[in-house]
């Protein structure tokens, strides 16, 4: 069944290639939607009047009118459809009626006749489509349909094929989901049945990668099943070049020989200060790496105390990495060498190539890089850091605070931000790598070795496009479970709908879809570069949340407002607190203070209240997690509230309750010393702000429920 079903459909599409179309007729496309089961309404194709009337009282009751035309793809901007005919004067009136449009609206068109459907029910109108996306390829898309489609735009992507689980997700991923279950009485609709819709679609698309879009629209829902009023299919132009593939255990191979390698040549070694080739030499001796470093110059004999030679291939024994420190008209030949001594890694710090309009040159060096199984970082980057391995392979200023968290950048200014960053909050890093124009290597390459490395507890990566969506995606989905994935991704524009030709392909703009895949990778995707770097460097800090339950205490009622919208706009639950707890927070409140939740305990309260409340909520089960609002005042010092916060939540740990506490500081200059020393004990702290350290606890709980450790979906 399943292979007469496929000869079908490529008899069909070979018949369209042939007559040199690119868009399917509304009869061919009932031809794809029985053979994959896609539910449409009985039609006929009627190919003059009476025909037209003979179907149309076959039917009988109210039909459907819509031109048929190859060269028409949009048939209401045609005024090719009429609704609700009925009876034999009607249908003549109106067949001639489309047909006249049609002509008036394209004098060329090919008109092969008019479709008599089936009118269907009154029901909810949806869109199910495909889309062929540049970056992760066949994506399925649910949402609101028919007229509105394009002004709602409330539409949700998944990567195709997916489950009739994964299906069914979408229909609550909408912003109007409770529509679909039903409001005001209206009965829900069948919800599997809208599922299989998008099911089959997504199968369609997957066996045949020739079919760019699919247009459902509008599907009506009603309680009773989805049919399809419309599909709409449309080929490409051609099929994407593909992409070379590497295995895990490759990608293993030779990721573990760059971020962890014996022996270094610097190509383009130089002693002359103010030269690449002479800082990234002095940060490889400088930073203390204990390796080979090998300068490759054919103008010197010894750099930096160091026997230089003449070629690569001249280098005694095995190379791991070789750092490119030349211009760019020279790498190609250069890096021959490096394939021919067998160098498994090139990192390729030269700009000019790709992103000067010099594509041509960059082909040159990956096509070389391919012919020796040679994997490249770059071209136009910055290097890369491996601190575990006081590695600094970079022409910028050196870092070497070993911690856990690995940053990546196709930018060589957000690399530097990143660095700045660190420093500034002393964040421990195990790699920070730059990506560049990603000729070879890019975010899939390095979350697969992040993802494995016992130094990395978190990766935090700022891209502008990803050059092969699926496999980041089967990657993320790797390392979630273990680790989280912060993305920040730059370029919220939506060009890649301009050229659409369906209401599915206009509604597919980068963002959507990236958003959408994103989430469903598991990966916590920031809203901006701060938010991605405080991402990073928060949340190896904090615990993983046992459950749902967020208790604010403060200090000040100010702030217990601006944290419980904090909370809400983060998706978390504040706790309804139970009775018997209510009382206990009670009991060190004064009389003007409110229990409930924010706790408010007032500002002028000693450290003591501090303390007997953070105890409460450490002590009892229920709270899972704690957000604490601190007011600076001399009664409470910010040091004193530092103190006494950090050694209760030190003593609960030791007795092996560890729960996420996150913390605001209002006050004078003095609150921020006392959120870094917080911050170095386990509490995850800011000043000024009541904002962020709920936006990190959030990132926190998307985290824990992407990996399973917490109920409900990412």
């Amino acid at each position: 069944m399943a292979e007469d079903r496929l000869l079908r459909v490529r008899t069909l599409l070979d018949s369209v290639r042939a007559g040199g179309r690119a868009a399917l007729t509304a009869p061919e496309g009932k031809v794809i939607a029985d053979a994959y089961g896609i539910a449409v309404p009985g039609e006929e194709l009627a190919r003059d009047v009476d025909e037209a009337v003979a179907y149309a009282a076959r039917f009988g009751g109210p039909v459907v009118m819509k031109i048929v035309s190859p060269d028409i793809l949009h048939k209401t901007d045609a005024g090719g459809v009429v609704v609700g005919v009925e009876g034999a004067a009607d249908v003549r009136a109106a067949f001639h009626r489309i047909v006249e449009n049609a002509k008036a609206y394209d004098p060329q068109a090919r008109v092969e006749g008019v479709q008599v459907q089936e009118l269907l029910p009154q029901g909810q109108e949806v869109i199910v489509g495909a889309v062929t996306d540049p970056t992760f390829g066949k994506v399925v898309a649910f949402g609101l349909g028919g007229v509105l489609v394009e002004v709602l735009k409330d539409v949700t992507f998944r990567l195709a094929p997916l489950s009739a689980d994964e299906a069914l997700s979408m229909l609550d991923s909408i912003r109007a989901a409770e529509i679909l279950r039903g409001v005001r009485g209206a009965p829900p609709v069948d919800r599997w049945a809208i599922a299989e819709q998008i099911r089959r679609v997504s199968e369609l698309v997957s066996d045949f990668p020739e079919i760019a879009e699919v247009d459902l629209n509008p599907v009506i829902a009603t309680p009773e099943g989805a049919v399809a009023a419309d599909i709409r299919v449309i080929l490409a132009e051609s099929l994407p070049k593909e992409r070379r593939k590497y295995t895990r255990a490759e990608i293993l191979t030779s990721m573990r020989r760059l971020m962890q390698p014996s022996s270094v040549a610097v190509i383009g070694a130089s002693n002359e200060q103010g030269k690449i080739g002479n800082s990234v030499m002095r940060n490889l001796v400088d930073g203390g790496f204990a390796g080979e470093i090998h300068p490759v110059n054919p103008k010197a004999d010894d750099i930096l105390g160091r026997k230089a030679y003449k070629s690569v291939t001249d280098v005694p024994g095995e190379v791991d990495v070789a750092v490119f420190a030349i211009p760019a008209k020279f790498v190609a030949a250069a890096l021959e060498e490096v394939g021919r001594k067998g160098v498994p890694n090139a990192v390729l710090i030269p700009s000019g190539f790709a992103e000067t309009g010099e594509q041509a040159l960059q082909d040159e060096i990956v096509a070389i890089a391919e012919r020796h199984g040679v994997r490249l970082l770059g071209p136009n980057i910055y290097g890369y850091y491996s601190t575990w391995q006081d590695l600094c392979a970079t022409f910028c200023t050196p870092y070497d605070v070993k911690g856990g968290v690995a940053l990546t950048s196709q930018s060589g200014g957000i690399g530097m931000a990143i660095l700045g960053f660190a420093r500034t909050t002393r964040t421990g890093v195990s790699a920070i790598v730059g990506l560049g124009n990603k000729s070879d290597l890019d975010e899939d390459d390095l979350l697969t070795w992040f993802g494995e490395d016992p130094h990395t507890e978190c990766i935090a990566m700022h891209l502008e496009d990803l050059k092969d969506g699926r496999a980041f995606v089967e990657a993320a989905r790797a390392t979630v479970p273990r680790k989280p994935v912060v993305v920040l991704k730059a370029g919220r524009t939506a060009a890649g709908a301009k050229a659409a030709g369906s209401h599915t392909g206009a509604l597919a703009g980068d963002d959507a879809v990236y958003e959408d895949i994103l989430k469903q990778a598991g990966v916590i995707r920031a809203p901006g570069l701060r938010d991605m770097l405080e991402y990073a460097r928060g949340l190896p800090v904090l615990p993983t949340p046992q459950g749902d339950n967020v208790v604010i205490i403060t200090g000040a009622g100010g702030s217990g407002v601006l944290l419980s919208d904090a909370v809400t706009d983060n998706g978390l639950t504040l706790m309804e607190i139970p009775p018997d707890l209510d009382a206990s927070f009670r009991a060190f409140i004064p009389p003007f203070g409110a229990a409930g939740n924010p706790v408010d305990i007032t500002g002028g309260e000693p450290p003591s209240t501090y303390e007997a409340t953070i105890r409460l909520g450490l002590e009892d089960p229920r709270v899972h997690a704690l957000v604490l609002g601190y007011w600076h005042t001399i009664v409470t010092p910010p040091m004193v509230f530092a103190e006494l916060t950090a050694r209760v939540v030190a003593e609960f740990r030791e007795r092996g309750v560890e729960k996420p506490v996150v913390a605001s500081l209002a006050g004078d200059v003095e609150v921020e010393e006392a959120c870094q020393y917080l911050y170095e004990r386990g509490v995850v702290a800011y000043p000024y702000t009541t904002e962020t350290p709920v936006a990190v606890l959030g990132a926190k709980y998307r985290w824990a429920r992407a990996a399973g450790l917490l109920g409900g979906g990412s």
